[in-house]
């Protein structure tokens, strides 16, 4: 099969050969359509999160089950699918009490070594050589991963539209849902309207929320939040921000910031502008060494709650997800603004270095 192999911080990935991928016990193969390009694998590129090399990136992946291991009985192949980004082992001590979203084996060796929970590597260079996995490594025409992170794509859903679904919409589900709690009437910002931010403001107009402030440094990608569901808009590179916020509030703040970039300007956006009380949910993945400031005082008079946030539950919150996909109240599709042909992989991710890509761009390979 054909895939995108990472090589080295800041330099190009190239399309190589390398050996179709086979699952294991528990595990499916999906033969790839699309992958989202998500900023988290932008970190990597980057070298912002160390990760070992070479290595196959991408974690939104919609396709098609080629390959069922032993003891999957949930799907089939032929079954049209997506995949969550966080592969829950079903079996460590968070996953246990519910924590799926932080388990451990996931951290352990996945993230901490881009394997598997077998601590191998499914993908392989024609000489044998090991190629890491960055989640299921999706950026490839065919990828293996626990049949944990695999639901099926409800029929009357295209499967073009979806990709996205597991881990821009599963992390803002997490933190609406999760993090936050939030409620009907409740007022919110999302600082950042990229891919998560695009996700949490839809998510937070089907949640109920009677403001969504939508705050970013593009006028293009606030026109697009508008289109998304945001009430307000609030350019961060044109006036202060948190006073913009407080004055579309009344005075008070809203009663939930997102930060969904992960940096410090955008945090202080967050931090600054809820009310006494209020919730700020840090949802964006920072570089490695990224530290925010606040006043510990003031977090003590104002009763503020920092929170972190790294995505949802998978196996109860991606059916909720699908499900909401398919009756149409959710709509992943309307947040793409650019696919790319696998031959330009690189340049969605250039694109997405710069500044350029509205909401989502995804990345068609079969």
């Amino acid at each position: 099969m054909r895939a995108a192999v990472h090589t080295a911080a800041n330099q190009p990935m190239r399309i190589e050969e390398l050996a179709d991928p086979r699952p294991k016990a528990g595990e499916v193969a999906i033969d790839v359509r699309s992958c989202g390009a998500c900023h988290t694998d932008l970190h990597v590129l980057k070298g912002e999160l160390p990760f070992p090399t070479p290595t196959v990136l991408g974690h939104e992946v919609a396709g098609v089950i080629a390959e069922v291991g032993p003891g999957v009985t949930e799907l089939a192949v032929g079954d049209p699918v997506v995949t969550s980004f966080i592969m829950p082992c079903g079996q460590c001590a968070q996953c246990a009490r519910g924590n799926e979203e932080i388990c451990q084996r996931f951290f352990e060796f996945n993230r901490g070594k881009g394997r598997l929970y077998d601590d191998e590597t499914r993908l392989f260079r024609p000489d044998g050589e090991p190629v890491w996995m960055y989640s299921m490594g999706g950026l490839a025409e065919r990828c293996v991963t626990p049949a944990t992170s695999v639901y099926r794509v409800p029929e009357g859903v295209e499967l073009a539209d979806v990709a996205s679904v597991g881990c821009s919409t599963m992390t803002a589900y997490g933190a609406l849902r999760h993090a936050a709690d939030l409620h009907v009437g409740d007022t919110v910002a999302v600082v950042a309207a990229g891919g998560v931010g695009s996700a949490l403001i839809q998510l937070a107009s089907v949640f109920g929320a009677s403001m969504i402030i939508a705050v970013d440094i593009s006028d293009e990608k606030l026109a697009g939040a508008e289109e998304l569901g945001a009430t307000h808009l609030v350019n961060s590179a044109e006036v202060d921000a948190p006073a913009a916020i407080r004055e579309l509030t009344g005075g008070r703040g809203v009663d939930v910031a997102f930060e969904a970039l992960g940096a410090v300007p955008t945090f202080n956006v967050a931090r600054d502008s809820v009310v006494e009380g209020g919730q700020v949910v840090v949802v964006g993945i920072a570089a490695r060494g990224t530290t925010g400031e606040f006043d510990l005082a003031t977090i003590a008079r104002r009763k503020l709650q920092i929170k972190g946030s790294y995505g949802a539950k998978p196996r109860r919150d991606m059916p909720v997800l699908l499900d909401l996909v398919a009756r149409g109240l959710l709509r992943p599709q309307d947040a793409i603004s650019r696919r790319y042909p696998f031959d330009q992989v690189q340049e969605a991710y250039d694109a997405l270095k710069r500044g350029e890509i509205i909401g989502r761009a995804v990345v068609d390979i079969g």
